[in-house]
């Protein structure tokens, strides 16, 4: 039998990506998806999907009982990748907003991969694999909802590699730097549905900036920002290795900013950190 993975926030980019590698690769993928023109296209792709929202804890139980039912009751791996970017400096953002960024990027996960441990328990092994950030190590401006959720998410998940270290069941994190996927394009509408009109205007010029050179990828000029490929590759490896890794920092970008929050100090790290705008 093929082994079994469900992931989440398969519509676009990195999970997509993953979901057509993996079933070229011979595993038998469980896209989870949102919306119903999505799952309409992955279909069309040869593709098995699943309604799931992971802000809804109803659809959440629908979709792993729908999977459960197709795999006669196993689920060999789980890759928690839907998320998102509610941009915006910490003083703009009300409690609304940064709850609903941790419900997404950290309750949504933190509930799958309670639901998924008790089957992974049961068949004697599983994989639990988080697609998270570099921003789970260094922090930038303007992103402090995101940054904390990936703090947390980052918290969580070494504890339970902990808990979990006399299993058969193994936790890694991927920490990507700049990927090429539509999350900062869909953080620009964020930022502008939720924060317009809201603003203090103390960052007014901070804000036209990030318009200018953040949200707007197709001004950007470095060679950071890497294809889901690379994601993808640390994936397997995760899924497939006999001793996967606890983190896979994936690209220049990423290892670099790892490297530097080891060795510089707090002052020194703030200020590089604070030119990435």
């Amino acid at each position: 039998m093929p082994k079994s993975i469900l992931i989440t926030g398969s519509s676009t980019g990195i999970g997509k990506k993953a979901a057509l590698c993996l079933k070229e690769r011979g595993y038998r993928v469980f896209a989870g998806l949102r919306k119903t023109s999505d799952i309409m296209a992955l279909q069309a792709l040869g593709l098995e999907t699943v309604m799931l929202d992971v802000n809804d804890s109803a659809s959440i139980e629908t979709a792993l009982a729908e999977v459960l039912q197709k795999t006669g009751g196993t689920l060999d791996a789980l890759f928690n990748n839907a998320g998102y970017l509610q941009a915006g400096a910490i003083e703009d953002l009300t409690r609304d907003l940064v709850r609903a960024q941790f419900e997404t990027n950290v309750f949504g996960s933190m509930e799958l991969i309670q639901r998924v441990l008790p089957i992974m328990r049961k068949q004697g092994h599983g994989r639990i694999i988080q697609n998270s950030s570099i921003l789970c190590i260094v922090t930038i401006p303007y992103c402090g909802a995101y940054n904390a959720s990936k703090f947390a998410i980052e918290g969580f998940c070494n504890t339970l590699r902990q808990e979990l270290h006399h299993t058969s069941i193994h936790v890694s994190l991927i920490n990507p730097g700049p990927i090429k996927t539509k999350l900062r394009e869909n953080a620009r509408t964020q930022f502008v549905n939720s924060l317009q009109g809201q603003q203090t205007g103390h960052y007014q010029s901070v804000y036209e900036n990030l318009e200018r050179n953040y949200f707007d990828t197709s001004k950007r000029k470095d060679n950071f920002d890497l294809e889901p490929e690379a994601v993808v590759k640390s994936l397997i490896h995760a899924l497939e290795h006999k001793r996967p890794h606890a983190h896979y920092f994936v690209g220049i970008a990423a290892k670099g900013m790892a490297l530097l929050r080891r060795i510089l100090p707090d002052c020194l790290l703030d200020k590089l950190l604070i030119k990435f705008r």
